[in-house]
């Protein structure tokens, strides 16, 4: 984005006002979800793939879902790539941490330490194509949900309420998880270990369905800081018309308080 020689550029101004708490869900949501990930779930079913990523998945989305209402696609985009780069920057910390020697408290069991220390490390550490896949995906997820879900928002008659807002979201996140897990599964999953197509489509299907079960649940809250954000940027002069943003502009319809997630790795 174009910098102004008598002001700070969009970007930084979008740092810096961006809303503190959406910002590190999101950020927390992608470095946990990454790191849960290295645990299944016992479905009891073969053709139900899930891991625990699932549990932080749909933080990520609907912390997306209303960045996308209150800023617009296009800041929210360049938010979720600072949320990737500083989850690279964590990974990098992880396997730095499982490289250096030493012993980890989980490993003292007699008999199985050195086993067990290698377990921990090894899953600390990761695996580059892992790492590779779910940064793709993720950014490709990314900027799916967010421009679907402006999209979207801008064909309904009337973009206010929660039924306004469930619909923008639940829309936009199942396309996107699924979008998400079939990238991850195509780059990772057929690749290095041998899915066939239809393992992959139907994984990121039922995984998308399962992640989105998560939104439906807590969009309600995703909806009220939507409302508050709205509502903050209004009193400070921020309300109005516009398009996809400087922070200073306001997402199209905006209206003061009252109008109105397979894991990635």
């Amino acid at each position: 984005m174009p910098s102004n020689n008598n002001g700070p550029s969009d970007f930084r101004v979008l740092l810096r006002s961006a809303p503190p708490l959406i910002v590190t869900m999101m950020v927390l949501s992608i470095v946990g979800m990454n790191l849960l990930a290295n645990k299944s779930i016992n479905t009891g079913v073969d053709w139900l793939a899930l891991d625990c990523g699932l549990l932080l998945s749909w933080m990520c989305f609907l912390s997306m879902d209303v960045l996308t209402r209150c800023f617009g696609p296009k800041a929210t985009t360049q938010l979720a790539v600072v949320a990737l780069v500083l989850n690279l920057v964590i990974a990098f910390v992880f396997f730095v941490a499982g490289s250096i020697p030493g012993v980890w408290s989980a490993s003292f069991v007699e008999g199985s330490e050195t086993v067990i220390n290698d377990a921990v490390d090894g899953m600390f550490k990761g695996t580059w194509f892992i790492l590779a896949g779910s940064s793709i995906a993720f950014l490709v997820s990314a900027v799916v949900n967010n421009y679907l879900n402006a999209a979207i928002g801008a064909r309904l008659a009337h973009d206010t309420g929660f039924g306004a807002f469930a619909a923008r979201s639940y829309i936009s996140t199942f396309v996107a998880q699924t979008v998400d897990n079939l990238v991850f599964a195509l780059l990772v999953s057929q690749v290095f270990f041998g899915w066939t197509l239809v393992q992959c489509i139907t994984c990121a299907l039922t995984g998308a369905m399962m992640e989105l079960l998560f939104e439906v649940v807590f969009s309600p809250v995703g909806y009220r800081m939507t409302q508050s954000i709205l509502a903050e940027r209004s009193g400070n002069g921020g309300g109005g018309k516009g398009g996809a943003m400087t922070l200073q502009q306001a997402p199209h319809n905006s209206t003061p308080a009252h109008s109105t997630e397979c894991s990635i790795a």
